[in-house]
């Protein structure tokens, strides 16, 4: 199917001048007549002319287009972040092109290469929980295409990240149970592999160790989503015989755990006590409503925004990878 987009040389035919007078009069050349300007401007107003990106971005050597790959668009924190991120970029009038890996790695390696192949100018990324293999975004860096990650990084890539304060904020949210008398607290934790899981469950120790509470293993349960809740109900509802807090990744996890509680007849916080993490707005309406550590999703976006700008506008300026680690709070509510 032929495409209905009017180019430089459609207006140059209609109008009986050259591509060239065409491309000059639409940029405002001072060596074109302000009468032929008119007329082809008004002319391309009328047929709804748009410059082709493409073609602009191949000849400036820049497109002003960032790429965002993210695990979850539908997820708040997410979408906070995506906000930052395009507040940043169209103050400096750049586009966004948004994918989702929906968590899976295959995506995730396509969403790269259709990113790369639009030419964009700088990618920011969330990995997907089931990306063990980073080859495709050393391929990025390679290619000479700056990479931020964001929330979710590769400890094997060397670039720079934007994360939240995942280990300060397990550290916070473990000490809080234990502040009001919690001793044998579960951990729903992420996988091992990802930083975050990695951070969060090592606060969550480090917080044992400064009560004087000796770790439990079977008290730490790989479980960070709803559908994972529901598929481990059984051994959740066992191992509550013998706890009193919960301190889950998550908290669409927290919040499925204190639904299967509550079905199953335990009082939240009187017998066990639940803390999540994220502050998603769901937090709020939860019932009982949740204890969670907030995270600030929109200061992260910004910031990673910042930074990968600075690197696409100073391409020759040396600057020093960083990472930079976004603050975290506790948002007591009834939960614990």
């Amino acid at each position: 199917m032929k495409s209905n987009l009017i180019s430089i040389n459609d207006i140059a035919r209609a109008l009986g001048i050259s591509p060239s007078t065409v491309s000059r009069a639409l940029k405002d050349h001072p060596d074109i007549s302000a009468e032929t300007k008119k007329t082809v401007q008004e002319y391309a107003e009328q047929v709804n002319y748009r410059p082709n990106a493409l073609a602009l971005s191949l000849k400036r050597q820049r497109s002003n287009t960032l790429g965002l790959i993210i695990p979850e668009i539908s997820h708040h924190f997410f979408s906070s972040v995506i906000s930052g991120i395009e507040e940043v970029a169209y103050a400096k009038g750049y586009r966004l092109i948004i994918c989702q890996s929906n968590e899976d790695f295959q995506r995730e390696v396509i969403n790269t290469h259709l990113l790369f192949d639009n030419r964009v100018d700088g990618m920011l990324i969330s990995i997907s929980k089931n990306t063990l293999d980073h080859t495709h975004f050393r391929d990025v860096i390679d290619s000479g295409i700056p990479l931020v990650f964001i929330d979710r990084v590769s400890d094997q890539v060397e670039t720079d990240k934007v994360v939240t304060a995942d280990f300060e904020g397990a550290l916070l949210a473990t000490s809080h149970l234990v502040g009001i008398g919690r001793r044998r607290i579960l951990h729903l934790a992420s996988p091992e592999h990802l930083h975050i899981g990695k951070q969060r469950m090592n606060g969550y120790l480090k917080a044992l160790e400064n009560a004087g509470i000796s770790p439990d293993p079977e008290l730490i349960l790989q479980c960070d989503t709803r559908q994972e809740v529901s598929r481990l109900e059984n051994r959740i509802l066992e191992l509550a015989k013998g706890i009193d807090g919960i301190f889950a990744v998550n908290d669409f996890t927290a919040i499925a755990t204190m639904q299967v509680l509550r079905e199953n007849n335990y009082k939240i916080p009187e017998e066990i006590a639940v803390v999540g993490f994220g502050n998603d707005p769901i937090a709020g309406i939860a019932y009982p409503t949740l204890t969670t550590i907030d995270q600030r999703g929109a200061e992260m976006g910004k910031t990673a925004a910042d930074i990968l700008l600075r690197r696409i506008e100073n391409p020759s300026t040396y600057i020093a990878f960083s990472t930079s680690v976004i603050p975290v709070s506790l948002e007591k509510r009834d939960s614990a």
